[in-house]
């Protein structure tokens, strides 16, 4: 039988994510087999933003057709930015948002080379580490090439794909799971980057807000935590480039945005540790910014991606309390 539905209220749980939880032992497996046993569920059409392969957005129409244009949530996979995981697992995630009204953009990106020994990302550290090590994650630059193309053309293409009797561009939220839910803040902080950065922005993105699930929030938290076997760490292009990188690439660097901001996070995700959340929640609070968050008691990594698990649920209404 399903848990029951958690209470998300961040006046329920308090600042800090419930201590002492437990996380029963097979509960985090099961977990991810759930939300990974759900089939794909092809897109209503796809469309580039870009001329690489991975450079493409599947689109989901809101379903029921919309007396009004619908907001449009840009959705960003996770995965450790590897390349193992794309945007299909996220598929079912993209149907249940589209069936609750909302147009949705799921895009794909760059990332880390194939664990068959594919395409490898640039400034990758010398061979040398264990055997078993995972595949590399991300691509220094061209992951956030791709998810910074990606956010500025995505109100055009969406209407010129969905049509704008069916999405509004003016009122969009990007969410993302863990991997994604990092280039979701980001995304919305890219007019906080260095002037000199690539991806700098002389104003805030058109976004309504953001809404970060399990997000790998702070990256040196998570390279401390060693967090999905130093993912962080391979993003940025090794422990030698962490203090170059950091400023351009860690959201919890680049605070305040102003963007209106959202946190949900699993009280018992041992995938991204709750720690990484609340550090970013500190660097907030230290820039003057209080984002919502809400901690989900007795939940893990992966039931916030699943369409069948009560979390999706506060997931879709974090969403909504944004978009309209």
């Amino acid at each position: 039988m399903a848990d029951a539905a958690p209470d998300v209220s961040p006046s329920a749980t308090g600042p800090r994510h419930p201590s002492g939880v437990p996380d029963p032992e097979g509960r985090a497996e099961a977990e991810e087999a759930a939300a990974f046993s759900h089939a794909h569920v092809p897109p209503d059409a796809t469309a580039a933003y870009g001329g690489h392969p991975d450079q493409i957005v599947d689109f989901y129409r809101p379903r029921p057709a919309p007396a009004r244009p619908a907001p449009l949530v840009a959705l960003l996979h996770g995965g450790a930015w590897r390349a193992a995981y794309d945007r299909a697992h996220v598929s079912p995630l993209a149907a249940h948002l589209a069936a609750h009204g909302f147009a949705v953009a799921s895009v794909e990106y760059r990332r880390g080379g194939a664990p068959d020994g594919g395409e490898q990302a640039a400034d990758r550290p010398a061979a040398g580490s264990a055997p078993d090590r995972p595949a590399p994650a991300g691509r220094w630059p061209d992951t956030l090439d791709d998810v910074a193309a990606a956010m500025d053309a995505l109100p055009a293409l969406a209407v010129a794909t969905l049509g704008d009797d069916a999405v509004d561009p003016r009122r969009i939220v990007v969410t993302g799971h863990s991997a994604g839910g990092h280039l979701a803040l980001w995304a919305a902080a890219r007019h906080v980057l260095p002037p000199d950065s690539p991806w700098h922005r002389s104003s805030p993105p058109p976004l309504r807000g953001v809404v970060a699930l399990a997000p790998i929030a702070d990256l040196g938290a998570a390279a401390r935590l060693h967090v999905c076997s130093d993912a962080a760490v391979d993003l940025l292009g090794g422990p030698d480039r962490l203090t170059e990188r950091l400023p351009h690439a860690d959201p919890a660097v680049l605070l305040p945005t102003g963007i209106a901001t959202t946190i949900v996070h699993g009280a018992t995700d041992n995938v991204v540790p709750p720690q990484v959340s609340e550090a970013f929640m500190d660097a907030a609070a230290a820039a003057g910014e209080e984002p919502v968050v809400a901690w989900l008691p007795g939940t893990g990594h992966f039931p916030l991606i699943d369409p069948a698990a009560p979390a999706v649920s506060a997931v879709t209404d974090e969403i909504a309390q944004l978009a309209w």
